[in-house]
């Protein structure tokens, strides 16, 4: 059976409707909606409430800032004149989205990554080659290696080819391990309390990549506390590392000085010198599509 609103409860519908409408950005919105103007005035609580994450996501600057519901807002839909509400993701939310999903298929591609995949016919990196294969011979976690310091192009592949080496390594038990630099950087400040166990962790494990190094926005507690300390452990305990960067070491001293701070920054590259071999690797962006 329907049931059939009393009249007081109407005029008292049609009256916060009509206060409503009095807001320039309310009227906007259930113009642009398609349906009775009575459905409309049963919504109008809910209408109101769009109208108001609507504003926040205009005037947003980023998620860090969002007043909503996590990067997400509350939008009407039309449906068989009818209104139903759906969350959308904010222009900033669908950024965080697409990263996090092209995240996911790197990290993927990564632990997948076979040097029967690598293209060995391009002559330039024909030494690269040769030294990841000399490498594999004859690494054992009990003597001392060098481990690489790789640089070139953005998608050159760089990292795919570290992580080829350490998948078949881990075949062999080795423990690896491949860290993207920037993200661990943020990681650690969100996660202050796991800070000891991480380092303890980077600074022992048999094989480690600090990926991308020298993307990260440079700091003294980066460059001196996190990245100076995990090299001079290695250094101490023998233990393999590896590096991909934009930047060859010259060039990455000079990020890492910050323009000021050439001493602290020297200190640092002359750890990673002794610590790898320093290798091009040239070659065209492979994840243009990306």
């Amino acid at each position: 059976m329907k049931v059939v609103a009393s009249n007081e409860i109407m005029d008292a519908i049609d009256k916060n409707y009509q206060e409503a409408l009095k807001d320039t950005n309310f009227k906007k919105l259930v113009d642009s909606l398609k349906v009775d103007e009575e459905v409309k005035k049963y919504n109008t609580s809910k209408l109101q409430d769009s109208v108001a994450e609507l504003i926040n996501c205009k005037n947003c600057k980023g998620l860090n800032c969002c007043k909503n519901r996590d990067g997400y807002v509350c939008c009407p839909k039309v449906y068989n004149n009818s209104i139903t509400f759906e969350y959308i993701p904010c222009k900033y939310k669908k950024e965080q989205i697409e990263k996090e999903n092209n995240k996911m298929t790197r990290e993927k591609e990564l632990e997948l990554a076979n040097l029967d995949d690598v293209d060995k016919t391009i002559k330039c990196r024909l030494p690269l080659m040769k030294w990841v294969v000399d490498f594999i011979k004859k690494y054992d976690t009990t003597t001392k290696h060098k481990g690489l310091y790789l640089h070139g192009p953005f998608g050159s592949g760089k990292s795919y080819i570290i992580a080829a080496v350490f998948n078949k390594l881990k075949e062999n038990g080795v423990r690896t391990e491949i860290v993207y630099f920037p993200t661990l950087l943020r990681d650690l400040k969100a996660n202050f309390d796991e800070l000891e166990s991480t380092m303890a962790y980077l600074e022992n494990v048999d094989l480690l990549l600090l990926d991308d190094i020298g993307a990260e926005k440079v700091s003294e507690w980066s460059r001196d506390e996190i990245l100076g300390t995990i090299l001079q452990s290695r250094m101490n305990n023998y233990k393999t590392t590896f590096f991909t960067s934009n930047y060859t070491i010259d060039e990455l001293e000079d990020k890492l000085s910050n323009k000021t701070d050439k001493v602290a920054a020297a200190r640092v590259v002359e750890r990673i010198k002794v610590l790898t071999d320093d290798i091009e690797l040239k070659g065209e962006n492979r994840r243009k599509d990306i």
